[in-house]
């Protein structure tokens, strides 16, 4: 199983379209939506500078892409081209498989947040304590696992054409209505209701609390918490039943 993941991180790693995405192109969406705000304005309803505030829905997107994006799509492949089942002919545990996956997506989501994290200190002069800054690494790298087991549950779920629409459907979906690109107070309130709900709401929601110095919300948690057991439980059920038609 190691050398699986090894093999993984590699292939990750050497992926430029998906370090593109989830690395460079989240920073270059701060730049772009906060490069213009001032260091006073408050974006409405949340208390935190429109910087500061989209430093984490853009570190947010960027871990959201490498997991999501990195994932659906290359497990449909390795399915449609016969390498997953070569490796059920192995000792290797079906949890391996995902591990060494979510392993590789884990990889390249830390950097995306990172590098968003450095531009917007160093350009937008956004400043937090040293706990606040190695919390929100923690917190955001961890709510990633919630959309690999999602991204899994997709690779499962299609053949390799037809789960990109699918992926990519539910990709500007999350990232849109759950208030990644813009925040959600400038929502209708009906729309807003629903964004509420999303697990990409909840996970940027969890950044902002640290950075406002104080704990999530418990329906934040929840969501996330109920996401994560759907979209794992899901992925492991669309496994089992992509082993038994094999």
């Amino acid at each position: 199983m190691n050398s699986l993941i090894k093999l993984e991180l590699a292939r990750a790693l050497r992926n430029r379209k998906v370090l593109f995405f989830s690395v460079i192109y989240p920073s270059v969406l701060f730049l772009i939506i906060a490069g213009n705000a001032d260091s006073t304005t408050k974006v409405p309803g949340s208390g935190l500078t429109l910087p500061t505030y989209m430093m984490v829905s853009m570190a947010s997107f960027g871990a959201l892409t490498a997991v999501l994006m990195g994932n659906s799509e290359r497990i449909a492949k390795e399915r449609e081209g016969g390498w997953v089942r070569q490796l059920r002919l192995t000792t290797l545990p079906g949890r391996g498989y995902v591990l060494a996956k979510t392993a590789s997506a884990a990889v390249v989501s830390l950097p995306s947040i990172v590098v968003v994290f450095a531009v917007a200190a160093a350009v937008k002069d956004v400043r937090l304590d040293a706990w606040q800054w190695l919390a929100l690494t923690g917190a955001i790298w961890a709510g990633s696992l919630v959309f690999a087991a999602l991204g899994v549950a997709l690779g499962y779920l299609a053949s390799g054409d037809a789960v990109r629409p699918i992926t990519m459907i539910t990709y500007f979906g999350l990232s849109m209505l759950g208030g990644l690109w813009m925040p959600t107070t400038t929502f209708p309130d009906w729309l807003q209701d629903i964004a509420k709900w999303l697990p990409t709401h909840a996970y940027a929601a969890l950044g902002q609390a640290i950075e406002q110095s104080r704990a999530p919300h418990v329906k934040d948690l929840a969501v996330l918490v109920v996401s994560f057991v759907l979209f794992a439980g899901g992925a492991a059920w669309l496994y089992r039943k992509d082993t038994l038609k094999a």
